[in-house]
C-alpha cells in the first residue's frame, strides 16, 4: 500500500499514540542561536523574506498584479508561528536543521503576515512525515510528542523573556502546530498573567473544544474587527464534501462543547466572499510549475488570488462544526473551476480531511487582515 500525503499533511486528525517509553531526554535547544528559528525580525536570508507578490485572476481570465497585504511600519504587534507537519527527515521527530520543506511552508503560511507584525517563527523536533504515514498504516514509530511541545516552550519561553518587552502578540499555527499551540495556551498563558500580552490565537486546522458561548477557556472567540485576545479557528471541508462521520476533524469530546469555527471572513457570523491567497506551487514534497488559474494566463506570482470564486460559512452538522467552502465554478468562463488542497491517498481525495492544506490559505487575506486590525486596536491602547 503507498500513500502520498501532501507537504502539509496534518496529526492532529489521527490518534496519535502516546510517546515513547522512557529514554534520555534530548538535549535541550538553545533559542538564543538564530540558527533555531525560521524567521525572526530584520534578519537577512530570513524564511520570511519572500516576495509577497500575487496575481489576482478575474472571472474574464485576465491577471493584474498586486501586493495583497500591506501593512504599517513598524509593526506595533508581535507574530509566533508554529508550522505544521512538514519534515522530511526519516526520523519519527525532526532534527533542528531548516530544510526546504520548513522554508516552504514560512511562505506559504507565514510570511504574508510579515507587514502586519515582527515574525517569530521557531524550529522544533516535530513528528514528521514519516511517522505520520507509518501512523496511517496502523503502525507506532514511538514519535513523542512531548518533545515537540517541549520545543515550541522553551522558544516561548525565550521570546517572552529577550524579545517581547510587553509587546502584544498573535499566536499562529496550523495543524500539528496549532495543536502543539492550543496546549500551550491552555499550559501556559489562560488565566495566566501573561494572558494580557495576548493579542490574538489562531490555531487553525485543528479542534479546538469552546463551549457554546463560544469560549475556549477564557478566551472568546472573535465577533468584530479590531476585537483583541479572541480566538480565530476552524477546519474546512468543500460544501459538496461534508465531513464523514469517520473524520476526527470539526468535532471534540466532551459534553456541551464543540469544535471551534469562526469564519475569517465574517466575523460577525454568515456567509462571505473571502479573500483568498493561494500559493501558486503544488502542495507537495516536490512542488512542479505553476498551476493553471485560467485558460491561456501565465501567472508567475508567488502568491494568487481569485475574487469571488468561493463562499465561506461556518456549520453545525450534527457533531461537527466546520467551515464549508462553496466553489462558484462557471464552466462558461476561462477561469478554473477546483481549488486544489484534497490529502491525496492512493490516488484519490480522501474526505475525512476536508481541505486541511489549504485551511490557512482559503482566508489568508482576512486573517492578515485580522490581524492588522487588532495591531491597530492594541496600538491604540
Amino acid at each position: 500500500m503507498t500513500v502520498r500525503i501532501s507537504i502539509l499533511g496534518a496529526l492532529v486528525a489521527i490518534g496519535l499514540a502516546a510517546p515513547a517509553m522512557a529514554q534520555a531526554a534530548p538535549a535541550a535547544n538553545d533559542y538564543s542561536k538564530p540558527e533555531a528559528w525560521l524567521c525572526l525580525p530584520d534578519r537577512e536570508d530570513d524564511a520570511c523574506d519572500v516576495n509577497l507578490t500575487a496575481t489576482a485572476v478575474t472571472a474574464d481570465g485576465k491577471g493584474e498584479e498586486l501586493i495583497p497585504v500591506v501593512g504599517t511600519e513598524p509593526p506595533p504587534i508581535d507574530c509566533f508561528y508554529v508550522y505544521p507537519t512538514v519534515s522530511t527527515d526519516p526520523t519519527p521527530n525532526s532534527d533542528m536543521v531548516i530544510d526546504e520543506a520548513e522554508r516552504r511552508v514560512i511562505a506559504v503560511q507565514f510570511a504574508p503576515f510579515r507587514p502586519v507584525c515582527r515574525p517569530f517563527a521557531p524550529m522544533y523536533r516535530q513528528v514528521t512525515l514519516t511517522a505520520l504515514r507509518q501512523y496511517m498504516l496502523g503502525q507506532d514509530p514511538k514519535a513523542d510528542r512531548m518533545l515537540a511541545y517541549g520545543d515550541v516552550k522553551a522558544a516561548w519561553d525565550w521570546y517572552l523573556k529577550h524579545e517581547n518587552k510587553g509587546r502584544g502578540v498573535v499566536l499562529i499555527g496550523h495543524s500539528q502546530g496549532a495543536g502543539v499551540l492550543t496546549e500551550l495556551v491552555k499550559r501556559e498563558i489562560d488565566g495566566k498573567p501573561v494572558q494580557k500580552l495576548i493579542v490574538g490565537v489562531m490555531p487553525i486546522g485543528s479542534n479546538v473544544p469552546v463551549d457554546e458561548k463560544g469560549l475556549f477557556g477564557s478566551i472568546p472567540s472573535c465577533s468584530a474587527e479590531g476585537q483583541t485576545g479572541c480566538l480565530v479557528s476552524y477546519v474546512s471541508f468543500r460544501a459538496e464534501a461534508p465531513p464523514p462521520p469517520t473524520s476526527r476533524f470539526g468535532k471534540v469530546e466532551g459534553a456541551g462543547l464543540h469544535a471551534a469555527c469562526v469564519n475569517p471572513a465574517a466575523l460577525g457570523g454568515g456567509a462571505a466572499k473571502p479573500n483568498a491567497v493561494f500559493w501558486n506551487r503544488p502542495l507537495s514534497a516536490s512542488p512542479g510549475p505553476a498551476l493553471s488559474w485560467a485558460k491561456g494566463l501565465e501567472v508567475t506570482t508567488p502568491f494568487v488570488t481569485a475574487p469571488d470564486l468561493l463562499t465561506i460559512e461556518c456549520v453545525r452538522a450534527g457533531d461537527y462544526s466546520y467551515l464549508k467552502v462553496t466553489t462558484h465554478a462557471d464552466p462558461a468562463d476561462a477561469r478554473t473551476d477546483a481549488i486544489p488542497g484534497d490529502v491525496v491517498i492512493m490516488g484519490k481525495p480522501d474526505p475525512n480531511w476536508g481541505l486541511h492544506l489549504i485551511d490557512m490559505n482559503i482566508a489568508m487575506g482576512d486573517l492578515v487582515g485580522i490581524v492588522w486590525a487588532q495591531g491597530e486596536a492594541w496600538r491604540k491602547k
